[in-house]
């Protein structure tokens, strides 16, 4: 743990800000997907293989001598295979997003750092020692220091318990989160951390200041309503919500509600973001089991924007939203109605390292 490090002038970027790489993770967990696995490392491939065309990939492995069979893999789509580096840190679960590195840069100095926040597999399952792991051995590899977050309860210190997906910046002071994650009893990531504790925590350790505090995620996100399946920034003024329009649905109350207190909310500089609605798709459920398939799940990189789809109507729709937003990237729709059986997409598994 290196806390004696100094944050004055450091800022976590925002997505869309140049990228030096991105972090992956190659999928090894046949028990994500039961049933399904089989189809997992060509989608993860694909998504590899888009992004490698514009960008850096640091691709963390379990082993080696698995390299061979996954760069045939990837040889299935366009690439460009020398833009992929191979690294050896093993993972229990894919969602780099989540137990991954976060950084935060300062532009005078031109350093970053990695927040090291606590992962422990969104209080639900007992195998995550190797992921909780990644960012000790990436700042020994990278050689950039890490940081590790930590508030005070009962005068006691404690490092903090944090998923990637459960916060989303504008890089000018403002944050996503919600209430459900963050906040109730029934996440169980920091208990008895207050609203005021948890705020302090990350506007030193990130430098946000403006807290947007949504209510409720959606349904079948088994992290407990992370922000990154319904509400995301887009641009220093611009957020992209998600919308439910039918009343029958479970999650129409929730997205109303969250869209309300978006509709009035205000940046740093006290004026209004615009909004842009984004429907949801269809409820889709495998094996009877609902999964939390959202297009808020997307991935901005350098060139393009990897939007998930789910052989839904609303698909087209999204695209052209997208496309319009997005007039300087290209849009890139991926299938992702096997990989959300691991109840997350294409965000979940992507850690940006932003270029400074």
């Amino acid at each position: 743990m290196n806390n004696n490090l100094s944050l004055i002038g450091y800022r976590m970027p925002a997505e869309w800000e140049l990228q030096e790489s991105v972090w992956i993770a190659w999928p090894y967990n046949k028990s994500d997907w039961p049933g399904l696995f089989k189809n997992i490392p060509k989608v993860v491939a694909q998504i590899i293989s888009e992004l490698s065309k514009s960008q850096k990939i640091n691709l963390l492995i379990n082993n080696y001598k698995d390299k061979k069979k996954i760069i045939n893999l990837l040889n299935k789509f366009p690439n460009k295979l020398q833009n992929i580096i191979f690294r050896k840190i093993s993972t229990n679960r894919i969602w780099l997003r989540d137990s991954g590195p976060i950084y935060i840069i300062n532009q005078k100095t031109k350093k970053k750092l990695i927040v090291n926040f606590k992962f422990n597999a969104w209080s639900k399952y007992k195998d995550y020692k190797k992921d909780n792991n990644i960012n000790n051995k990436l700042s020994k590899l990278t050689k950039v220091k890490k940081i590790d977050p930590v508030f005070k309860i009962n005068n006691k210190s404690k490092q903090l318990v944090l998923e990637g997906g459960a916060i989303d910046v504008n890089g000018k002071g403002s944050v996503l989160l919600t209430k459900e994650c963050l906040l109730s009893k029934v996440q169980e990531r920091n208990p008895g951390i207050t609203k005021k504790s948890l705020e302090k925590t990350l506007n030193k350790y990130l430098n946000v200041k403006n807290f947007i505090w949504l209510n409720k995620g959606i349904k079948g996100d088994d992290t407990h309503g992370h922000i990154d399946d319904i509400s995301r920034f887009v641009s220093e003024d611009a957020i992209m919500t998600a919308i439910e329009k039918n009343r029958n649905e479970k999650n129409y109350k929730n997205l109303k509600e969250n869209l309300n207190i978006l509709k009035n909310t205000k940046n740093i500089n006290k004026r209004k973001f615009k909004i842009i609605k984004v429907p949801m798709p269809k409820p889709i459920y495998i094996e009877k089991v609902r999964v939390p398939a959202s297009y808020l799940n997307f991935y901005i990189a350098n060139k393009i924007v990897l939007l998930p789809i789910f052989k839904d109507k609303n698909d087209k729709k999204v695209i052209l939203i997208f496309k319009k937003f997005f007039k300087n990237k290209k849009i890139v729709p991926i299938d992702c109605t096997k990989l959300i059986w691991g109840f997350g997409a294409i965000h979940c598994m992507t850690q940006p390292e932003p270029k400074i």
